[in-house]
Parts: structure tokens; C-alpha cells; sequence
């Protein structure tokens, strides 16, 4: 077995925790390296992953360093005056505008040659109708999923970002961002899809700018650096595709493409550096199987995020009768799903209790009546608008449906 080569911890271009967990990585990865048709590890992608781990947005920084100056010092930006800015583009930016702000609207407006708006529109409507398999999925598989390995992890548990009270409104927030992008032209610029990234770029930038002087970076890398904004698309696009399979969901080699897609794009709007971008699933499957050996082991934030946000379960707001047996219902049916979906040493080392397979074998009964038969399939696009408006009513309540304010202090 190859293990992960020897580097001087003070010479070398990668942070620590590079490779530093392999044979884990290796165990957990056996199934993507069979999909991902992985022969042998590629080394000049984990060269570039590791010095990734070293690199950040550009841009966004540009913006963040402005938006964390004093009101009224020149070149300060407010996040009134982003979302200004992101409502009414540039055209509609006043002469007194500051320059970095400027550039900001401009590049998220130069729309890339290679969007094709058909694909786009389709992979929109796709994604829709994964209705609530796709909002498991994300919790689930992506961000649970991901909280097995070291450095993000530790990023929110030191920023507050998903423990204590605001575990459900940020949960709330990824959930509203991500079901936006189903929203037709929502990513057109102007859209509300659209300003919603623009939105989510700017604040991971502000908080790479406001943690990196006191962060751990030979350990870690930067706060949010190119490889972990990488890592993330790779979360949100083909685990998604695959996760959804798990769970008895049809997806032909066009809805495939047309998903990927859109999440290329949204990518690109994120700050995500062009090599990471892709347009085919196996061709992210790759990257994902060489980022999972780049990945440092499981950390004390990991149990600690997931915990939380099992709890937070039980904190949505249910309609209808007894609510307090759907949220025992909804807590068992996850801890199933996440049996399956992690398996059992992943949820040993959360700390979280197993369950049998009971969720998995409804849903695949289920969803072959949804997406099988002339019913189903007529009521999918129905369906995934439900799913999206009881999301957002069930995590943010009666509080308005937005972004949060990216830290600036």
C-alpha cells in the first residue's frame, strides 16, 4: 500500500494535515475509487491539492479586506452597500461606488462562454425534483459526511458557525441557498439565486480575512483556501448525485450533465479555481476520491458539529398534529439514514448511536412510485416546490429567509 510520502515540516509547501490520515481516507474511499475507475493516485493532482490548501480567492479577498475597514475610511465597503450592489449590478451602481466593489459586481456579471443556459435550466429542474431526497442528501452525505476529517470542521466550531443557538440558522441558511439554485433563472445575474451566491462568496471571504491571522495555518492551510472550496462543490454536486441513487432515485447520463453543470457554474461564481471546475461526474468523482486522501483524520469539531446538528433536528418547527412524535420520528429516521449512509465506525467515532435500515427501505419503495410511474413523475415538479417552501418554514420559521452577516470583526 502507498502511503503518504515523507515531508520536513518546515520546508514543505503543504500544511500538516495534507495526507496525513491515507490508510482512513483509503478505507472509506474503496466504493468512490470503484466509481471514480481511480487504477493509481495521481500525483500531480495532490501536489496541486496540497499547495491548494495555501490559496485563497482573490477576489474575494480584495472585497473582504474592505468590507473589515472602519465606515468612512476610503475604499470601505458596507454589506448594505453589497447587497445594493448585487441587486442592481452594475449598471446600477452609483459614481461614487468603491472601485473593489466595482470589480466585484463586474466579475460576477461576466458570465463564462461555456454556460450554456438550456443545460443550466434543465439541471435546475432536475435538481428540483430531487425534492426532499436531495435536502437528505445534503445534510446527510454532505455536510454530516464531511465533518469526518479535520480543519473545516474546526474553522465553524471556532467561528460559532453551526454549534450552540445558531445550529438551525445556518443550517437554515445553506438549506435556502441551495434549494434557491432550482429556481427558474434564479442564476441569470440579477437573480435571486445569483445574489445569494454572490452573497455566500463575500462571506467566506470575510471570514478567511478575519480568522487567518490567528489561525493554525501550518496545520490547516487557510481558513476557506481553494482545495476545501473544491472539496465543498464536490459535497454539493456529484456526492449529492450519488447519495440520491442510494435511495432508489433514477438518473440518466443528461440529468447527470445538466446537474454538474449548473453546480460548474455556481462554482465559478463561488471563487473556485477553474482546474477544480468540471463537467462531468466522474470526472468530480475523481477529484473527490484524491481529495479524500488529502484529508487530515477526524477531529474533536467533528463529533461536536454533528451532534449539534442531530439535536437541531428536533428544533424545527412541525405543522399538523403531535408534533412532538414527528420530531422523535425525524430524529430516528436520520440516525438510520446516517447508519447507511456513513456507516458504522463513522458513527462510533461521532459518537452517535446506530440504527437499523428502516428509512433506506421505505424511501426506495417510495421513490420508485415517484419517479417511476406516470403519478409520480407528474407531480415531481410539484412536489420539489413543497419540499423547498416546507424547508425553509420548518429551519427559519418566521424569521426572514436570507444570508446571514459574514463576521467582520
Amino acid at each position: 500500500m502507498t502511503t503518504a510520502p515523507e515531508r520536513d515540516t518546515v520546508t514543505s509547501p503543504y500544511p500538516t494535515r495534507y495526507r496525513e490520515a491515507e490508510d482512513r481516507s483509503r478505507r472509506m474511499g474503496r466504493a468512490l475509487k470503484h466509481i471514480a475507475r481511480v487504477d493509481q493516485i495521481d500525483e500531480q493532482l495532490m501536489d496541486r491539492l496540497g499547495r491548494g490548501y495555501l490559496e485563497k480567492d482573490e477576489p474575494g479577498a480584495r472585497l473582504a479586506r474592505a468590507m473589515r475597514l472602519r465606515s468612512g475610511e476610503p475604499g470601505a465597503v458596507s454589506r448594505r452597500q453589497l447587497d445594493e450592489a448585487l441587486t442592481s449590478g452594475s449598471a446600477g451602481l452609483p459614481d461614487d461606488a468603491p472601485e473593489v466593489l466595482r470589480e466585484y459586481i463586474a466579475l460576477l456579471e461576466d458570465t463564462p462562454d461555456w454556460v450554456d443556459w438550456d443545460q443550466i435550466a434543465h439541471g435546475q429542474k432536475v435538481y428540483l425534483r430531487l425534492g426532499q431526497n436531495a435536502a437528505d442528501i445534503l445534510l446527510q452525505l454532505s455536510l454530516i459526511g464531511g465533518y469526518r476529517f479535520g480543519g473545516p470542521t474546526d474553522l465553524l466550531v471556532a467561528t460559532g458557525g453551526l454549534t450552540g443557538n445558531t445550529t438551525l440558522r445556518r443550517l437554515a441558511e445553506t438549506s435556502h441557498w441551495t434549494m434557491s439554485l432550482s429556481i427558474p433563472d434564479g442564476l441569470r445575474p440579477g437573480g435571486e439565486s445569483w445574489r445569494l451566491t454572490g452573497h455566500v462568496r463575500a462571506m467566506h471571504a470575510v471570514v478567511n480575512e478575519a480568522m487567518e491571522p490567528r489561525w493554525d495555518t501550518g496545520r490547516w492551510g487557510l481558513p476557506i483556501s481553494q482545495s476545501d472550496l473544491a472539496a465543498t462543490l464536490g459535497l454539493f454536486d456529484a456526492v449529492v448525485l450519488l447519495g440520491v441513487r442510494t435511495l432508489g432515485v433514477p438518473m440518466s447520463r443528461r440529468d447527470s450533465d445538466a446537474v454538474m453543470h449548473v453546480w460548474r457554474y455556481v462554482g465559478w461564481l463561488m471563487g473556485v479555481d477553474d482546474d477544480f471546475l468540471v463537467s462531468r461526474e466522474r470526472d468530480r468523482h475523481r477529484i473527490n476520491y484524491h481529495i479524500l486522501l488529502a484529508q487530515a483524520g477526524l477531529s474533536e469539531a467533528g463529533p461536536q458539529l454533528t451532534q449539534a446538528l442531530v439535536a437541531a433536528q428536533r428544533q424545527r418547527k412541525r405543522s399538523g398534529p403531535l408534533p412532538g412524535v414527528q420530531a422523535w420520528v425525524g430524529h430516528e429516521r436520520l440516525l438510520s439514514m446516517l447508519t447507511v449512509l456513513l456507516g458504522r465506525e463513522s458513527m462510533r467515532e461521532f459518537g452517535l448511536p446506530v440504527r437499523p435500515p428502516w428509512a433506506h427501505a421505505y424511501l426506495v419503495t417510495l421513490n420508485g412510485l415517484r419517479y417511476r410511474t406516470p403519478w409520480g413523475r407528474a407531480r415531481l415538479d410539484s412536489w420539489g416546490e413543497k419540499v423547498r417552501d416546507r424547508e425553509r418554514k420548518q429551519t427559519f420559521g418566521d424569521a426572514a429567509a436570507d444570508i446571514g452577516r459574514p463576521v467582520t470583526t
